[in-house]
């Protein structure tokens, strides 16, 4: 039996970035956190400790801040390509990197109905993140979106389900439905994509998601993972599909009689666990699969 090193990689995780863009009086702020990770020869490393091919993690992270300096940040897909490529050509050994970055948003403070030039609040929005992957002449890069957390008091139902000897669940036709959204999306081309295109989907898939949710009568959260992602490949053809992670947020009726009340829909205890976590994918019938853009992407099916 012979025993050989499987897949593996390597990098700095979390490089904490802030840019400020002092350009114009009205700053703006980039907020990041940036994990590379690199693949290649690095097997001498592994089985000998022979370190003539590691480039190290602090260089990695040395990079990130002087990209930054030199070039700006941009659109996060932008940068993480930037990074990507420069790790992939630094040594013939560097055959490919993934570049993470998740994006925390500030919104500008509003002073006497006007927004402050360089004060700001910490949106509550969710967190924009990018997966960049760069491979020999191939960028893949999935997007997407963390965090957002969305409830809606009336339009959701639950029944229909089979029942056995351990089901105690009701049935219902009138609930809370809540669901803390995690999505990652594959373009197509990334590398033909502008920094204006990136922006502007950042900003139109989200609201798709949110929309379609509550827009689209639910009989299931299984049936609302769909609607959202065929919203967002109707809407974008940019994209190739989407991966969505739903933990459904269960909001409980409380029992009021013991207290001599009734309890018609208003009073609800918010359980934070167990819970149920709903998780599919949507995609279009006529585009390759990319498993070397997911690589290394936990959480989604």
């Amino acid at each position: 039996m012979a025993i050989v090193l499987g897949p593996n990689q390597y990098g700095k995780a979390e490089v904490r970035l802030v840019h400020v863009d002092r350009s114009t009086p009205a700053h703006r702020i980039t907020d990041l956190t940036v994990s590379t990770a690199l693949r290649g020869d690095f097997t001498a490393a592994h089985t000998r400790g022979d370190n003539s091919h590691v480039l190290t993690t602090d260089t990695q992270k040395n990079v990130v801040y002087a990209f930054a300096r030199e070039g700006g940040v941009g659109e996060i897909e932008q940068f993480a390509s930037r990074l990507g490529r420069h790790f992939t050509t630094t040594a013939d050994w560097i055959t490919g990197a993934r570049i993470e970055i998740e994006q925390h948003e500030w919104e500008r403070i509003t002073v006497d109905g006007r927004e402050h030039d360089h004060s700001f609040v910490r949106s509550g929005r969710g967190t924009r993140t990018t997966v960049v992957t760069v491979e020999a002449d191939a960028v893949h890069a999935v997007s997407g979106l963390a965090g957002l957390v969305v409830l809606r008091s009336t339009g959701s139902e639950f029944h229909g389900f089979p029942r056995d000897r351990y089901t105690t669940l009701a049935e219902t036709s009138d609930r809370i439905l809540a669901t803390e959204v995690t999505a990652r999306w594959r373009y197509l081309d990334a590398d033909g994509m502008s920094g204006a295109d990136f922006a502007r989907l950042a900003a139109g898939i989200p609201r798709a998601l949110v929309e379609t949710f509550a827009a689209e009568h639910s009989l299931a959260l299984q049936q609302t993972l769909h609607q959202m992602g065929e919203a967002v490949l109707t809407a974008f053809p940019e994209v190739a599909e989407i991966r969505m992670s739903m933990p459904n947020k269960h909001h409980f009726l409380v029992d009021l009689e013991p207290f001599g009340l009734d309890n018609p829909n208003t009073v609800y205890l918010a359980a934070d666990r167990p819970y149920g976590r709903i998780e599919g994918t949507v995609r279009r019938d006529d585009v390759p699969e990319a498993p070397a853009a997911w690589y290394g992407t936990p959480g989604f099916c």
